[in-house]
């Protein structure tokens, strides 16, 4: 209920400046490896996922 509130008073001027604040204090090459490393995460965490999913179904059976 918070998040929905939160999220329906984010308009496209916090945005940027939020963008701009994140550039500001990691600089431009910093991002991209960032990026990397939260795509890494994500990655493994819908591997988990998966393995959690086949585990339950083979349970199951």
């Amino acid at each position: 209920m918070v998040l929905s509130i939160f999220l329906g008073m984010v308009g496209p001027w916090q945005i940027v400046l939020i963008v701009a604040l994140v550039l500001l204090l990691f600089g431009g090459r910093k991002i991209p490896e960032l990026m990397k490393g939260l795509g890494g995460g994500v990655k493994e965490f819908k591997k988990a996922l998966k393995e959690d999913e086949d585990d339950t179904s083979k349970d199951k059976e």
